[in-house]
């Protein structure tokens, strides 16, 4: 049974705005990437590319990522963080939402994943983005949610305890998983109610 993506209403708080993925934001991402503050912060961002974000355009028509079950991925929706606080540097970071509630979801990835800029860092964005995305998830059936990040990323911790997510436990990563491939043995497993009394 194919998945069916709902439209999109305005996702606004304040300054923040999500906005689709599009080619006419590469720029800003690129921006911000290579910001002297980023550098010094994730040097990492350094090897971002305008090709791989036109890819990542390109496979996500509209922010929708189709399933591939060979990939290991689920139907998710992806947003940009944008904000009218700096124009200079207008994408302050990207969040996700995963539509399933597969083991590895629910145990190791999560349902919202997220990421700002350092330049951006201090604005509850990531917050303030997950909050705005909680009728979607809960619009797709998904109650819980789930977050996890590293047991040393503290930030993201306080952003899941400033949403109101109460960490559930902290479980090792198995070593078959993509993920501790990727050098992350454990993952703190936050639980978020969606719908909103």
């Amino acid at each position: 049974m194919a998945f069916t993506f709902y439209d999109s209403p305005i996702f606004r708080d304040g300054d923040l705005e999500l906005v689709t993925p599009d080619i006419q934001w590469i720029e800003a991402v690129l921006a911000a990437c290579h910001h002297p503050t980023s550098l010094a912060i994730s040097p990492s961002l350094q090897n971002t590319t305008r090709q791989q974000l036109i890819d990542f355009v390109n496979s996500c028509p509209d922010g929708h990522q189709l399933a591939d079950p060979s990939m290991g991925l689920v139907p998710s929706y992806h947003f940009w963080m944008k904000s009218s606080a700096n124009p200079q540097l207008p994408i302050t970071g990207g969040v996700g939402l995963r539509i399933s509630n597969t083991y590895d979801v629910v145990m190791y990835y999560g349902h919202f994943g997220y990421h700002v800029y350092p330049p951006s860092r201090g604005n509850h964005y990531a917050e303030r983005a997950c909050r705005l995305l909680l009728p979607l998830a809960a619009r797709h059936g998904i109650h819980p949610a789930w977050i996890t990040c590293n047991p040393d990323n503290y930030p993201s911790r306080r952003t899941c305890q400033r949403l109101g997510a109460v960490l559930v436990e902290t479980v090792p990563v198995p070593r078959n998983n993509l993920l501790y491939l990727r050098g992350e043995t454990e993952k703190c497993r936050y639980r978020l109610d969606t719908i909103v009394q």
